[in-house]
């Protein structure tokens, strides 16, 4: 008796870090600048299995060092089953250099001499995993030496013996082979007997074959597409599909027919081709969301060549893989753009689907004031650059409370609180650090008019936050150059891939009613402005939260909430606007500042408190806050 499986899919295979040419359109010599992505075929192919709603693992192995690191982090991030990850401690982690020329034209090196990835070996394949699948995916170049040909012919034999289906990608890559010089990477065809009679022992073994043309036609030893399938067909009853780029897919679950257009069709999409590199990544994953689940061939085909069509009109290979939300959006909605990277709601999908997990309630202390400590400093007779030491001491009390928990984070700046970033990054809290010049209306951003070439510099895993005086009754030129700098800071967090906190403070220059936030949240929406988190005064009543909560959820599904803001309340003030604000779902916590810090940065600039004294008041204060949210927020009806 077959035992149930656990997982949809294992891959097995090359595992690396891609980095991409961000320049496009000029020599590979030439490029100034590269992005960092995972990459190798059936590590692709596990990442868009994951994003897809497959339960998918990967057996592979990398470097012990930051870039094996690296895919591991990443892996676990995309929900992929790390167990058949193996560490080598002798090997670094493959990379790949590549570039996009033209739209014909795409560039590559592989860095792969004697690499983790290509060190696996049989006493590196655990059977139980490879049993807990239902399919495993093998792909060409592991069978290109004898250790790894002889890792993944044991690997295909475990999983015939669990009765589990055995997938090849053919993914043929001539140089990896051999075949080619190291700098003709991108070449994809260069016919050789030895390689075709190698695959072609794979072939009885596999229940599904997938490849493009070139790489059937060296799978079967001929230059001849009907005649290499037929070939291919000889040594394997299984499934074949024929990858033909912009014209789709053609199936052939049995006899190969006279002509290719009569096996089961799938049309492609009219996408502008930007990089073909990963778009059969895709393409697999997109085909065995639907192989895997026993869908129709022709929704496995529109799965597949849809999911393709994303990976080729966008840059990298792993990260442009859509998720089945985005997937399922376009199938329905399809696109006004032929290059899908210009399509909004696409791309707010993508990326809000594909951005790093976080806890779902945020408890922060928001320490990234400027202008207010350096006016306490002043007026104290302070050196300002002791406010740097302060808010070290601000990081230490709140990983204090923290301690080790999800949900707890900061705000800090880096004008005054660099070396407090440097010692928060890693901690584990959320880290925020704003990007507006203090106290500007209209919003003008620090130390640049484009904030993008400051977004570049600053590490992935720091949300933007971006305070902005703005009330929906402002004199209309005075509420456009607002709007304009929002949109502004939106494309461009977008563009470099940061998450967003747009903090809203509309009391200070007007009344406020139970519409007036929730009119300037839906202002922005229709802007396209769609922040990952929204940052707010305390609203005076249930209905107020509630209005601001209706917008959100309408406008933006995937926002991640609203935090409430303090305005130096006093803690006992707060807390009554916690309990308010917490009978509301969208709100997730608060962001709080004055509230804590301000005794304690009063007492310890003028010298009146120790440094111990000031980090055990503030991690009183934040904790008290926090215990006093998650109370609010467990009695919420």
């Amino acid at each position: 008796m077959i035992e149930a499986a656990s997982l949809d899919v294992v891959t097995l295979g090359r595992s690396s870090v891609d980095l991409y040419g961000q320049q496009i359109g000029g020599r590979l010599e030439d490029v100034a600048s590269f992005a960092k992505a995972v990459g190798g075929c059936p590590t692709n192919i596990a990442i868009g299995c994951a994003r897809l709603g497959l339960k998918a693992g990967l057996i592979t192995r990398v470097g012990d060092e930051h870039m094996g690191r690296f895919i591991r982090e990443q892996l676990a991030r995309e929900g992929v089953d790390t167990t058949g990850v193996v560490t080598d401690p002798a090997r670094l982690t493959a990379l790949v250099i590549l570039g996009v020329r033209d739209d014909k034209t795409f560039p590559l090196i592989f860095y792969r001499e004697n690499c983790a990835d290509m060190a696996l070996s049989e006493s590196d394949i655990d059977p139980g995993f490879v049993g807990r699948a239902k399919a495993l995916v093998v792909t060409g170049t592991h069978f290109s030496t004898p250790t790894v040909d002889r890792a993944s012919r044991h690997t295909m034999a475990l999983a015939r013996a669990a009765g589990r289906r055995v997938v090849l990608d053919i993914d043929y890559r001539p140089n990896l082979w051999g075949l080619a010089g190291h700098g003709v990477g991108e070449a994809r065809y260069v016919a050789d007997g030895n390689v075709t009679a190698h695959l072609q022992s794979i072939l009885p073994g596999c229940d599904l074959v997938v490849g493009t043309e070139e790489e059937l036609h060296i799978a079967g030893g001929s230059s001849d597409t009907l005649e290499a399938l037929r070939r291919v067909r000889a040594r394997t009853d299984g499934t074949i599909v024929l990858k033909r780029g912009p014209m789709g897919c053609v199936v052939f679950p049995g006899a190969i027919p006279e002509r290719i257009e009569d096996g089961v069709t799938g049309a492609g999409f009219p996408i502008e081709v930007y990089n073909v590199l990963g778009a059969g990544d895709a393409f697999m994953a997109g085909f065995l969301r639907g192989w895997l689940r026993d869908e129709a061939l022709t929704t496995c085909c529109t799965w597949a060549n849809a999911s393709g069509a994303f990976a080729v009109s966008r840059l990298l290979c792993s990260p442009e893989i859509p998720t089945w939300p985005e997937l399922q959006h376009f199938l329905v909605h399809g696109s006004a753009h032929r290059a899908l990277r210009h399509d909004a709601a696409l791309n707010h999908i993508h990326r809000a689907t594909t951005r790093r997990p976080q806890a779902s309630v945020l408890r922060a202390f928001a320490i990234d004031h400027r202008a207010q400590l350096e006016t306490l400093a002043d007026r104290l007779g302070a050196d300002r650059a002791r406010i740097a030491e302060f808010k070290r001491l601000a990081v230490a009390a709140a990983a204090r409370v923290a301690n080790g928990r999800p949900g707890f984070g900061m705000l800090l700046d880096d004008r005054h609180g660099r070396t407090a970033l440097f010692a928060a990054e890693g901690s584990g809290l959320w880290l925020g650090r704003p990007i507006e010049q203090p106290g500007t209306r209209p919003l003008a951003f620090e130390a640049a008019r484009d904030p993008a070439a400051r977004l570049v510099e600053w590490p992935v895993t720091q949300t933007i936050k971006c305070l902005c005086f703005y009330h929906p009754d402002d004199p209309p030129d005075l509420r456009r150059r607002q709007e304009e700098s929002l949109a502004t800071l939106s494309e461009a967090a977008s563009a470099v891939g940061r998450e967003l906190m747009i903090e809203i403070i509309a009391g200070k220059h007007g009344p406020i009613d139970d519409e007036t936030i929730a009119r300037t949240v839906a202002r922005l929406y229709d802007l396209g402005i769609k922040p990952d988190w929204w940052k707010l005064e305390p609203q005076a009543s249930p209905v107020a939260w509630q209005n601001i909560a209706r917008i959100v959820d309408e406008r933006d599904p995937h926002c991640r909430g609203v935090v409430m803001l303090g305005l130096e309340a006093p803690e006992a003030e707060l807390i009554r606007s916690f309990r308010v604000a917490a009978q509301c779902s969208v709100v997730k916590g608060f962001a709080v500042g004055r509230t804590i810090f301000a005794p304690a940065a009063e007492a310890w600039l003028a010298g009146r408190m120790s440094d111990r004294a000031a980090v055990d008041d503030m991690a009183g204060r934040f904790g008290r806050l926090a215990a006093a949210w998650d109370e609010c927020a467990g009695q919420r009806p």
